[in-house]
């Protein structure tokens, strides 16, 4: 199901829900079994599997929850599997980018990783798949999910020090033929525009030009920007969107997700300005600046 949006290159797709078969690509049977059975009403006849499954606290159960699993998860699929058969240059999938989330294990307010999904469905297609994370809190979800592989690199620009969690250290990067395919960036509190792009291109240029990967995944975590609720960096929206910037101009396969952002109208400014520069459409002054830019997707559901 798709719907024109204004220029005829861009289109808006209703993707479709992942099934419990499709996210036991990577979680468990068990795991998205309890997913789908279990809510508010019955959560007490749970208690052990919310305890086994990390559920409850900063994951906890609500109304609709397996439905919200399969959209964010279908769509992050969709993305990639669109981007794969060249039916788009670059999909946008914001309800994704749960990065924390185990293949056992709810964490960090995320259940199904649709990260790790969508990668997978690149990985049919692209030997070497490169995956960025801007978060304010290390991906450490992905990068357990392939820290033995040299299919799939990572590199993570998070908070350094105690802080959820609390992995991701420079140390860390890979074990057998993973070694060195994992690239922790811990960052320092408050850290500007200048200062992040002063690390962040020279370390992804080079990482792009060692790995060669054929599609590349961005998490857009907007935690990272100034006066987020339970980050601590000071990016700008701008600052942020030049991360989305620089990673286009490598004109690669790219899918770009959601994440992590706890003031909400910074999130959805930043993250719209982020549309608009994948799309090619610069936004000023409330006014949109259209650009060609060929074949974008962006994912939703209703």
């Amino acid at each position: 199901m798709m719907e024109p949006i204004p220029g005829e290159s861009k289109k808006r797709v209703r993707a479709k829900p992942a099934t419990k078969r499709e996210m036991s690509q990577f979680h468990t049977d068990e795991y998205v079994d309890f997913l789908h059975r279990i809510t508010p009403e019955n959560a007490h006849q749970f208690s052990k599997e919310q305890s086994k499954y990390n559920v409850g606290d900063d994951c906890p159960i609500f109304d609709g929850l397996f439905e919200y699993c399969s959209i964010s998860a279908g769509g992050s699929m969709e993305g990639a599997a669109r981007l794969s058969r060249d039916k788009c240059d670059i999909a946008v999938n914001w309800a994704g980018g749960l990065h924390h989330a185990k293949k056992a294990e709810a964490s960090g307010f995320c259940y199904v990783n649709d990260i790790v999904l969508g990668i997978l469905e690149l990985l049919r297609y692209h030997q070497r798949v490169l995956y960025i994370d801007i978060d304010v809190h290390h991906g450490d979800g992905v990068e357990e999910a392939f820290y033995t592989t040299d299919r799939v690199m990572t590199a993570s620009f998070h908070k350094y020090g105690e802080f959820f969690p609390g992995t991701g250290e420079v140390r860390d990067n890979g074990i057998g033929k993973g070694k060195g395919y994992a690239v922790n960036v811990p960052l320092r509190d408050g850290i500007t525009d200048e200062n992040y792009r002063s690390i962040f291109q020279p370390v992804m240029t080079r990482i792009i030009d060692f790995y060669q990967p054929g599609a590349i995944v961005l998490q857009c975590g907007a935690d990272s920007l100034s006066g987020d609720r339970l980050g601590s960096f000071n990016l700008s929206m701008r600052g942020h969107a030049a991360c989305v910037q620089f990673i286009k101009s490598f004109n690669l396969p790219l899918l770009l997700l959601g994440g992590g952002g706890y003031t909400v109208k910074s999130v959805s400014r930043t993250w719209a300005y982020e549309t608009g520069l994948a799309a090619g459409v610069e936004l000023r002054g409330g006014k949109l600046l259209l650009a060609v830019w060929p074949k974008l997707t962006i994912g939703h559901a209703q």
